[in-house]
């Protein structure tokens, strides 16, 4: 039965469906996806897929979000976001030297780390022309590493008794892509969703003056891409803040967006076969935990000193 294609197409739009009823918590759902590929196997692609739904996703999320609170948290990350990126990177091509391992996963997994995950290493991976092994490592390091802070983040958060702003913060920096930072900040609470939310995409925006500082270095002239979605993002909040007529019907859209959020993370988990994890090498693994430890301690010593 395991065998038949099509019951496991059913059984993966089943899963899939049932991430959109509150019974599903964004953990439960990347958990739903491991399981089902390590058990059943590689049933879809769906790389597309999951960057169509996760950027619908935060534009949704948009319609939830005030002006006013998003500027007051994009400027308390702000300094941050420009210290954790350039010590990340820094640290990151310093040990990748030490370690001995390939140039351009090094400075994919720092890249990737620094900034915001898979977006970051899909942005410069054609600029530093990395190939499919180079940049599968690097992505399977950095998807492995979000499944575990999707589960732990919200416990250590009530550990240290952080605020809800707190936690945003500390998740929308510490946390590498935005769809486990929305999945652990949505589970700690709506304010600290509110606040990761932009903290994350506000972070997300340095892809861009890093991938021409890398297409100069490299000279390249590579491709460079823009993640234009955060420009959607925007025009949300500036329509939920400006038109209060529709905040019903905005309402909806964020609960929507919250359920196509965990279906995303499903998608993501069908993506964490051990096969796939088995081919990621010890020393690149040891990079990725490192730098990950590493912005994650400092980060949340700041959140705890100066966002009391």
């Amino acid at each position: 039965m395991f065998q038949n294609k099509n019951f496991l197409k059913i059984l993966f739009i089943i899963l899939a469906t049932l991430c959109f009823f509150p019974i599903v918590s964004p953990p439960i759902a990347l958990f739903l996806g491991i399981i089902f590929v390590n058990i059943f196997g590689q049933v879809f692609n769906a790389d597309k897929i999951i960057k169509i739904v996760l950027q619908v996703s935060i534009v949704g999320l948009g319609f939830g979000i005030n002006l006013k609170q998003a500027l007051q948290a994009g400027s308390e990350g702000f300094l941050f976001t420009v210290f954790s990126i350039t010590l990340i990177v820094v640290l990151g091509i310093i040990l990748g030297y030490i370690f001995r391992i390939d140039k351009i996963i090094t400075q994919l997994i720092s890249f990737g780390t620094a900034i915001c995950g898979g977006s970051a290493i899909a942005a410069i991976a054609p600029i530093l022309k990395a190939d499919g092994k180079q940049t599968s490592v690097s992505l399977g390091i950095i998807f492995l590493l979000n499944a575990l802070a999707l589960f732990i983040f919200p416990e250590i958060g009530q550990y240290f008794h952080l605020s809800q702003n707190q936690f945003g913060i500390w998740s929308a920096i510490a946390i590498h892509d935005t769809s486990s930072v929305v999945g652990a900040a949505s589970k700690y609470g709506h304010e600290a969703l509110q606040t990761a939310t932009t903290v994350k995409l506000a972070r997300a925006l340095w892809i861009i003056p890093f991938s021409f500082i890398l297409s100069f270095l490299n000279k390249s002239g590579g491709k460079i891409k823009i993640p234009y979605f955060i420009g959607f993002f925007v025009l949300a909040i500036l329509i939920n803040s400006y038109f209060p007529a529709i905040k019903d019907e905005a309402s909806y859209v964020v609960d929507f967006s919250k359920s196509s959020l965990k279906v995303a993370l499903f998608l993501i988990g069908t993506g964490l076969s051990f096969q796939n994890l088995k081919n990621i090498g010890i020393k690149p693994l040891l990079l990725g935990i490192i730098l990950w430890v590493v912005i994650s301690v400092i980060s949340l010593f700041a959140v705890l000193e100066f966002l009391k």
